[in-house]
C-alpha cells in the first residue's frame, strides 16, 4: 500500500515530461503534512476532530514517512489541534517529499533519470505492491469525480487533501473544475477526520492570505 505522500507526488507528476505540476510551496507542504497525519489516523495512531488531535498509540510503524511525526506527537507535553500539527509537520515537507520519491523509485513505480521521474509501467496500475497491483491514483480520483460511485476511504482522503491545498486548480481545466465542484463537495463530507484536516489547512491558508494582505499596505 502506498502512503498518501507518495500518491500526492504521483498525482502531481506529468506523465509525459517527467516533471511535476507546479504548485505553490505552501500547497505541497501542507498536502504532504496532511497526508502523513491522515495515514497516522488510518493506522489508528492518532485521532482528531475540529478542536484537538490526540495520540491513540505511540507504537512505531517502521515507516520513515510516518514515524518521525508519530514520535513528535508522542513526545508533546500538551494536546494541540490539527492545525498545529499540520504546520509543524509541514516544516520538514522537503524531507517527506524526497523520501516519498525515493520509495517510489525503490518500488519500481518511477525511474529517476536526468532530473526527471518517469513511469516504469505505462499501464494504469502500479506494479505489485504488498501483494496486489493498485490502480494509479489519477485514474481512481477522476473515476470518483466523474461518477456517483461510493469512493474508497483512501480516495476520499486524497480528494480532501487535494481540494484543501488547491491542487485541483492546477490539475484540472477551469471547466473541468467547475463540473467537478459539486462532487468534490459531496466527497469531502464523507470523512470526519478528513473534514478536520481540511479545515485546519484552510485556516492556515486564510491566515497566510491575511498576513500577505497586511504586508501589501
Amino acid at each position: 500500500m502506498l502512503r498518501f505522500a507518495e500518491e500526492i507526488m504521483l498525482l502531481l507528476l506529468n506523465d509525459q515530461g517527467g516533471k511535476f505540476v507546479r504548485v505553490p510551496d505552501w500547497s505541497l507542504s501542507y498536502a504532504l503534512a496532511g497526508g502523513v497525519l491522515m495515514d497516522l489516523a488510518l493506522e489508528n495512531r492518532i485521532d482528531t476532530d475540529l478542536e484537538k488531535l490526540v495520540l491513540v498509540s505511540d507504537a512505531p510503524l517502521g515507516d520513515n514517512l510516518l514515524d518521525p511525526t508519530l514520535a513528535d506527537i508522542a513526545s508533546a507535553q500538551d494536546k494541540r489541534d490539527a492545525r498545529f500539527w499540520v504546520e509543524r509537520t509541514a516544516a520538514w515537507s522537503d524531507e517527506i517529499r524526497d523520501r516519498a520519491l525515493a520509495r517510489l523509485v525503490e518500488r519500481g513505480i518511477l525511474e529517476s533519470r536526468d532530473d526527471r521521474f518517469l513511469w516504469v509501467f505505462r499501464s494504469r496500475r502500479y506494479p505489485v505492491v504488498d501483494g496486489k497491483a493498485e490502480r494509479e491514483v489519477k485514474l481512481r480520483i477522476m473515476e470518483v469525480l466523474l461518477s456517483d460511485q461510493l469512493p474508497a476511504p483512501r480516495d476520499v482522503v486524497i480528494i480532501c487533501l487535494a481540494d484543501a491545498c488547491g491542487l485541483f486548480r492546477r490539475l484540472l481545466a477551469k471547466n473541468e473544475l467547475q463540473a467537478a465542484a459539486p462532487r468534490i463537495d459531496v466527497v469531502r463530507k464523507l470523512d470526519l477526520i478528513g473534514q478536520a484536516m481540511t479545515q485546519a489547512i484552510r485556516d492556515i491558508e486564510l491566515s497566510l492570505a491575511m498576513l500577505q494582505q497586511q504586508h501589501s499596505f
